[in-house]
């Protein structure tokens, strides 16, 4: 048992060099997103609670932000949990806010943050969440506000189209107060009022799902057009840093050619 242990750590090793070496010789995408997928399903294939899929999913989440800080990935987007999530059993949800907040303390004090110059930014109807989250979530915001360096955003209590209706919403109002002509509404005014407006680069060259489901589930719905979808057939608190790699090399052997 050991020997083999031995073994597959040895080869992991050699596989994990041999694609950095790869993707180093190509465009990295400097925008990616995750949906984070198959927590409860990796639990149930364990005989465990969906609460300790959902911690080994966040031990995962807060994993990976290393993995892209080190490829030197400026922005990362992570689908936390969607609108939809929040109609989950009251246990489960209680216990996943529980746990979005224990890693959000964390996170407020996570030297990476202050290394890298990491600015955290939640997507998503916040005002569905409960005070003490939204309390957090501003916190963190407040404090690396000016960094511009690398952006980690929490899609949190997010739909795309939820983000769109309100996106229109602000427009409308500004139509109505005349500031704002009917005619000049173009596609740039849209952007301007989605939630990643503060983004460099909003649209994510590169989104991954996890769990072999092959769908967005509303991730990003407008910013997504001309995004590259790589799904993986494994579970998120399985998801390593060679499979974010090897969904970089996916990335780079296309072709993008924008509708084109």
């Amino acid at each position: 048992m050991l020997p083999t242990l031995l073994r597959w750590i040895g080869a992991y090793k050699i596989y994990s060099r041999f694609l950095r070496n790869q993707i180093n010789n190509g465009h990295l995408p400097q925008h990616v997103g995750i949906v984070l997928d198959g927590n409860r399903r990796w639990a149930y294939s364990r005989l465990f609670s969906p609460s300790e899929g959902h911690k080994a999913g966040a031990d995962t989440a807060e994993a990976v932000l290393d993995w892209c800080l080190s490829l030197g990935i400026k922005i990362l987007t992570l689908y936390v949990l969607s609108t939809e999530n929040l109609q989950r059993p009251n246990g489960e949800l209680q216990e996943i806010i529980r746990l979005i907040e224990e890693r959000l303390t964390r996170l407020s004090k996570d030297e990476r943050l202050w290394k890298h110059k990491v600015r955290v930014k939640a997507l998503g109807n916040l005002e569905l969440l409960p005070g003490s989250t939204r309390q957090l979530l501003t916190h963190i915001e407040e404090i690396t506000k000016n960094y511009d360096r690398h952006f980690l955003n929490i899609a949190i209590a997010y739909g795309g189209r939820a983000e769109i209706i309100d996106a229109i919403k602000i427009i409308a109002e500004s139509v109505r107060k005349g500031e704002l002509n009917v005619d000049d509404v173009n596609q740039k005014t849209i952007e301007q009022h989605l939630y990643t407006s503060h983004l460099p680069n909003p649209e994510p060259d590169l989104i991954i799902r996890t769990s072999g489901e092959e769908r967005m589930s509303g991730f990003l719905t407008w910013q997504s057009a001309y995004s590259e979808l790589v799904f993986l057939d494994v579970d998120w608190p399985d998801f390593r840093k060679i499979d974010l790699m090897r969904a970089i090399r996916t990335f780079q052997k296309r072709s993008r050619r924008y509708g084109r």
